[in-house]
């Protein structure tokens, strides 16, 4: 399994003419059937997707429907047992608690790839490596 950061479903819905080949690859991907996310992520997408200087943003509704589509997925829950595990992963790695909760929910998914453009590619946080799909892209 391989869980999905916020940044994949923000690259998936980009109108942004510099963004069109990381847009092309998120979408492939999100046609994977191994992905898992979490709520936190959904959570990120709908605020990100929809936030009114956003140029190209989408609609509550448009953000709703994709919401509910990407609950196909293995969601993991925010939970006070995984917010712990993130505290506690925050301070060893030395990442942003909101990093750490991924890599967390990914654990608890038992996920073995965060993938994301957010943490050093080929990182590797305790059995959860961080690959980054858009490294090759413009």
């Amino acid at each position: 399994m391989r869980f999905v950061d916020t940044n994949v479903l923000l690259y998936a819905v980009s109108m942004a003419p510099e963004e069109r080949r990381k847009a092309a690859i998120a979408v492939d991907l999100l046609h994977a059937p191994d992905l898992a996310l979490s709520v936190q992520v959904l959570q990120e997408f709908y605020v990100q997707s929809t936030r009114p200087t956003k140029a190209d943003r989408i609609s509550h509704a448009h953000a709703l429907l994709l919401v509910e589509a990407y609950l196909r997925f293995p969601t993991q829950e925010t939970t006070v047992s995984l917010t712990r595990a993130a505290l506690d992963a925050a301070e060893r790695f030395g990442v942003s608690l909101w990093d750490a909760a991924m890599v967390e929910a990914a654990r608890a998914l038992s996920c073995s790839v965060l993938l994301t453009e957010d943490l050093a590619d080929g990182q590797d946080y305790d059995g959860v490596r961080v690959e980054n799909p858009f490294r090759i892209a413009g």
